[in-house]
């Protein structure tokens, strides 16, 4: 899969890594970039298409499937991450709406599109979906059911050819973590990263120096392998002759 001549639609990018993903894909070449805000949007590309689209509205999300003719990418990348201490059972609700609900309610949405093209899914998540940042822990359980999602939707979405990779960024300097005081890679750089690891056909893509660090003991680790093992137990696809 590579960006040169597709069709790419990006959830969340008035801003941080969705505005970055938006000229990343206009600079390799796309086709069309369909740019999904909350707010109205405009690009002086007209290669760009802006979508209302809040992922958490259903309405919102059918109509931007009427609007999107093909599709070849998916970039779930839409999130919201708050402080909180788990004390509140609404703040873990408004994370798991937008995190992992929203991700699934587009990718459902639109995967008879995906598997027409054979396309991709990228779902942008976060380290925190392997270790919890105690800070922000409703994040970080949203993250780390969003990474579970993506890891059933690669093995159930393998014989009809759609590819499904997940996104473990570190600290980003986007408006998320301002309050982090971390070295943090830029929109632009992790941009770049998520759409080379794509275009390698990488699963799982670490698009940033601190995330980077944990690649190989991940690609090599025992939980990675146990995936593949469980894929293994997928029901193969019936083909008629």
């Amino acid at each position: 899969m590579t960006i040169e001549g597709k069709t790419v639609l990006i959830t969340g990018a008035n801003r941080g890594i969705g505005h970055a993903l938006v000229e990343e894909a206009l600079r390799r070449g796309a086709r069309r970039v369909y740019a999904g805000t909350r707010r109205p949007l405009t690009h002086p590309d007209e290669r760009v298409t802006p979508l209302i689209l809040d992922v958490t509205n259903d309405a919102q999300t059918l109509a931007a499937v009427d609007a999107v003719q093909s599709l070849d990418v998916l970039v779930n990348n839409a999130g919201v991450g708050l402080f909180d201490d788990l004390s509140d059972r609404a703040a873990l609700e408004a994370h798991l709406a937008v995190n992992l609900f929203g991700t699934y309610g587009v990718t459902q949405a639109f995967l008879p599109l995906l598997t027409q093209s054979r396309g991709a899914i990228v779902n942008v998540l976060s380290i925190a979906a392997f270790a919890s940042l105690p800070n922000i822990p409703a994040y970080s359980v949203s993250k780390a059911a969003a990474f579970s999602l993506s890891q059933s939707l690669r093995a159930l979405l393998a014989a009809p050819g759609v590819s499904v990779h997940a996104v473990l960024t570190g600290p980003v300097d986007t408006e998320m973590s301002r309050d982090f005081d971390v070295p943090k890679a830029s929109p632009s750089s992790v941009a770049r990263a998520i759409f080379d690891g794509v275009d390698a056909g990488e699963e799982d893509i670490f698009p940033d120096p601190m995330s980077a660090s944990i690649a190989d003991s991940w690609h090599g680790g025992a939980t990675k392998a146990l995936e593949r093992e469980f894929a293994t137990l997928v029901a193969p696809v019936a083909v008629t002759p």
